[in-house]
């Protein structure tokens, strides 16, 4: 280990503590300060009074994975045994902050910072439980469905605890939390949302209320259901899109098809896609606004019905049927963007669209809609600016931390899970809650969540941007001298080292 690294005694493991009285102390891990009498715990019930000394209730979670052994893969650490001693390496374990205890108040280093090699080059790890009142969720909610107006208000037990953003591709946006939610209202308002982004970060499941539209049950990794209704699927595309992609499976089975969406409606004839195929003008004039050829806008309200609309007659939406282009016999299909709602119709000698039977290659396209949906989801995404007390507990000089992680010296994890560094200024972080350990959050009653973060780096680095070289401790120290429980890192995330 490079002489950059000057270790501490294992006995002097960082580990909260507090003043004590007769029964009681005071712990000072956030700032409420709270009162904790022996054999009990604070407001946030992650600390204890543990006679007489303040301790995390739970244990400092590491990360491993398997090494291959001769074709035979082993965890190096096996679930609820201690550490044997053993030569380590960052190669296969990996100290998160989760247990890790927080760096408030601002000036305390933080509690682990952790000494290993990877590839043979002397690292450092800073690992803490981070405090934040700035941070919020994004939820992504694949569905077709209208949940509600853009800017209105989100609502769990009729406080409001976020709004509604813009729609994406297939999936309508909510924006929840924030330090306006957390603090600039009332208290009550600040505890909802607390608890609100505290159970979905957690990846537990919220029932929530939108202003003027639906109410949805969201949980991270399962699908939303709205106003009672499971989603299934996400949709393919706008309706033009559709059109776009299944015109040619259309034509000669199809005079028509009208593609029924809330935002874009497509027309096949009318559509650069039918032109191109030589089709004949089927003279049906759909309702709403034409943008460009075979493309209208608004051609109902939003909803719960076809295409995200609130019809539930597919007809209601046809303007006219002019004589001189439509024809007895047309063949129509009006789809839905998810092809769970579809309808085949043929013009009689009035011209009036009259319900039939779907022939097989029809519907054979209509299958391939849906099965071109990708399922429905929830997505819970946290975001948070990494300020004060973390940056010092890192460095005494804050602004080194935030250029190296720009630099991409520093790279920044949550409970070991990649996150996404925000540009400009200071280190905002977007993680996603299902790649990080289970429970990985906590709270205090400030109101504020806990998020564990880790910051790696070269020890080279960390000596040139004024760390706390004198709070270093060798991975073996941390493991033998702190209470942990192991866990397997998860599939599919890249090693935080």
């Amino acid at each position: 280990m490079s002489n950059i690294l000057d270790t501490r005694d294992p006995q002097d493991a960082p580990e909260a503590s507090g003043p004590a009285g007769a029964d009681v102390i005071r712990c000072d891990a956030c700032p409420v300060l709270c009162r904790i009498r022996t054999g009990q715990t604070g407001a946030c019930d992650r600390y204890a009074n543990v006679e007489g000394r303040l301790v995390r209730s739970d244990p400092l979670l590491i990360l491993q994975r398997a090494v291959d052994t001769g074709g035979r893969l082993v965890p190096f650490l096996k679930p609820g045994q201690p550490w044997d001693g053993s030569i380590v390496s960052a190669a296969n374990t990996f100290v998160t902050g989760i247990g890790a205890t927080t760096t408030y108040p601002d000036y305390k280093p933080a509690p682990f910072i952790v000494a290993s090699q990877a590839d043979g080059v002397d690292m450092v790890t800073v690992v803490t439980e981070g405090i934040f009142s700035y941070c919020g969720l994004k939820l992504k909610i694949d569905t077709d469905r209208w949940l509600g107006p853009e800017q209105a208000a989100v609502r769990v037990g009729g406080e409001a605890v976020g709004h509604v953003t813009t729609a994406e591709y297939g999936s309508q946006m909510l924006s929840l939390g924030g330090v306006h939610h957390l603090t600039g209202g009332s208290k009550k308002e600040g505890n909802v949302t607390c608890e609100t982004m505290l159970t979905l970060a957690n990846k537990g499941e919220v029932e929530l209320q939108i202003d003027g539209g639906a109410s949805v049950r969201v949980q991270a990794g399962r699908p939303p259901v709205v106003n009672g209704e499971h989603e299934e699927r996400m949709r393919v595309g706008c309706g033009s899109a559709t059109i776009g992609i299944f015109a040619q499976q259309w034509l000669g089975h199809c005079d028509e098809v009208i593609v029924v969406d809330d935002h874009i409606t497509g027309v096949l004839t009318e559509h650069q896609a039918g032109k191109f195929l030589d089709m004949k003008p089927a003279g049906i004039r759909v309702r709403g606004r034409k943008s460009t050829p075979g493309r209208y806008f608004k051609v109902a309200e939003p909803g719960l019905g076809w295409g995200g609309t609130e019809i539930t007659d597919p007809l209601s939406i046809i303007d006219r049927i002019d004589p001189k282009t439509a024809w007895p016999g047309l063949r129509l299909l009006m789809v839905s963007t998810t092809g769970e709602d579809a309808a085949w119709f043929v013009l009689d000698e009035q011209l009036v669209p009259r319900k039939a039977p779907m022939p097989a290659p029809v519907q054979l396209v209509v299958d391939r809609i849906a099965e071109n949906c990708e399922p429905a989801l929830s997505t819970v995404l946290f975001m948070g600016g990494a300020g004060g007390s973390l940056r010092a507990g890192v460095t005494e000089n804050p602004v080194r931390l935030t250029r190296s992680v720009k630099e991409a010296i520093t790279r920044v994890t949550c409970g070991g899970a990649p996150v996404y560094v925000w540009p400009g200024g200071g280190i905002t972080v977007m993680v996603d809650v299902l790649a990080m350990p289970e429970n990985s959050f906590g709270y205090v009653p400030t109101p504020a969540l806990v998020l564990p973060i880790e910051f790696t780096m070269p020890a080279v680095a960390y000596a040139g941007m004024g760390g706390h070289l004198g709070r270093v401790v060798k991975l073996e120290d941390v493991l033998r001298s702190t209470e942990f429980r192991a866990e397997a890192a998860r599939m599919g995330n890249p090693w935080p080292l």
